[in-house]
């Protein structure tokens, strides 16, 4: 990749002086403004919204969780999370982090991402290429099922399992033989995007985050589009990285209040949050 220094000094050897270089070495995912010429273009990409957030509400967090899927169902959390002998499925208090309800995996298991279809958990691993089938109630593993390549993200459109793995693409899979329905592929201005982490599905959309970047997406299911990119940064406080945290990572929907929650591996809070244009 170019440096800012040498695309400074490719602009002035081809004879452009005072030209503005905005974002040179920004890592943002947001693509710069077009020009008024790309814009009048017809051929020209529509600009993808940007977003940031507003905090509504902050909530205690297990600063031993790292997060792997989140999702909100009847006044509780259902967490997911990673790393070899530390992985579980877990019902959480949203007021106070206290677990409620938790099941370990096998210590071989790199727990991943969750949803829950119906009164069925559904969770992923990793490498191991192997899901488990919990009972929503009891937390009792009813099934197993494979997949290939790895598993990171899982969410659901009511029907299909939507499923991420680390790649651009995202695979629609029948909940019940776990055959793949369809694929699409999540692109950026044309490019793929990849390392599409925890999944939620919103409103008809896809949300995802992307790993290591403070960025969730929002996806059209059917093309792979973007429809809005948001900017998550500066949740912590300097106080809550005096013990280790590691990436953004866990979005929540509470579809009949209306409220987005985030948070991040071995994060201490979880945030309740409003999105701004």
């Amino acid at each position: 990749m170019k440096t800012c220094a040498k695309v400074f000094a490719a602009l002035l050897l081809a004879g452009l002086q005072f030209l503005l270089l905005p974002g040179c070495g920004d890592k943002s995912t947001t693509a710069a403004p077009p020009s008024p010429t790309a814009a009048a273009s017809p051929s020209a990409p529509a600009a993808v919204p940007a977003y940031t957030i507003q905090v509504v509400g902050v909530y205690p967090h297990d600063r031993a969780a790292f997060t792997q899927g989140l999702v909100y169902l009847k006044g509780v959390l259902f967490e997911t999370t990673g790393l070899n002998g530390a992985s579980s499925l877990r019902k959480v208090e949203l007021q106070t982090g206290r677990v409620l309800q938790q099941a370990n995996l096998p210590l071989q298991f790199f727990g991943e991402g969750m949803t829950i279809l119906g009164d069925k958990i559904f969770q992923l691993t990793w490498q191991n290429q192997k899901g488990f089938v919990y009972d929503l109630s009891t937390f009792a593993v009813e099934r197993e099922f494979a997949y290939p390549g790895e598993g990171w993200g899982l969410t659901n459109d009511g029907h299909a399992l939507i499923l991420s793995d680390g790649t651009n693409q995202l695979r629609f899979l029948d909940p019940v033989t776990f055959k793949v329905l369809r694929t699409v592929g999540v692109t950026d201005h044309g490019q793929p995007l990849k390392n599409l982490n925890e999944l939620e599905y919103i409103k008809g959309e896809i949300y995802a985050n992307i790993w290591q970047t403070n960025t969730i997406v929002r996806i059209d299911p059917a093309t792979g589009n973007l429809l809005g990119t948001i900017d998550c940064s500066g949740l912590l406080t300097p106080d809550d990285y005096r013990l280790r945290v590691d990436v953004l990572n866990g979005i929540a929907y509470d579809a009949t209040g209306d409220r987005l929650f985030i948070t991040g591996k071995l994060w201490p809070k979880l945030f309740e949050i409003q999105l701004k244009r």
